[in-house]
């Protein structure tokens, strides 16, 4: 991975870590201060507790890949330590699916008279998840890696005693 290449990722990993923590504090502080800038017709509290969970979610997809991005650039990526990073960017992506279920189901109840929006809300839910199954699939490739680089050790290893 070039060094442009990495730069680029972490300047923008970086944006979107630091302005999903200002926005999360801005609702917070909207939500326990009580000086909600809405007129009040809408309860938006259950929204608003969900998009900070979820922005939570895309904090921590974000720290697992700047995590891995590290590895690579130190070549240690082909590692057991890599797993719990992979698992992290997938569990984050499972509970972003789960959330957005939930706004799926907060916002039902308003779509009565157009239930197709509530099925294109469900259609994205699937889509989210689908992006969690990629991931697995990757992370399978990695665990074949890890065990193939292993086992190149272990001939380089035995090769090393035969010379």
């Amino acid at each position: 991975m070039g060094k442009l290449t990495v730069g680029a990722l972490r300047a923008v990993l970086a944006v979107v870590l630091t302005g999903t923590v200002f926005v999360q504090v801005l609702m917070v502080w909207t939500l326990v201060s009580g000086s909600d800038p809405e007129d009040g017709s809408i309860p938006l509290t259950p929204l608003r507790v969900v998009t900070i969970l979820g922005m939570m979610s895309a904090q921590v997809a974000g720290v697992c890949v700047w995590r891995l991005v590290t590895m690579v650039r130190r070549g240690t990526v082909f590692s057991h330590a890599a797993f719990r990073y992979v698992d992290g960017v997938i569990g984050a992506i499972v509970a972003a699916a789960l959330l957005w279920f939930a706004v799926t189901a907060i916002n039902a109840p308003g779509q009565r008279e157009d239930p197709g929006v509530t099925v294109i809300m469900g259609g994205v839910g699937l889509a989210i998840l689908g992006v969690a199954l990629i991931v697995l699939v990757l992370r399978m490739l990695l665990a074949q890696a890890v065990a193939r680089d292993v086992e190149a050790t272990q001939m380089q290893a035995e090769l090393d005693e035969v010379i």
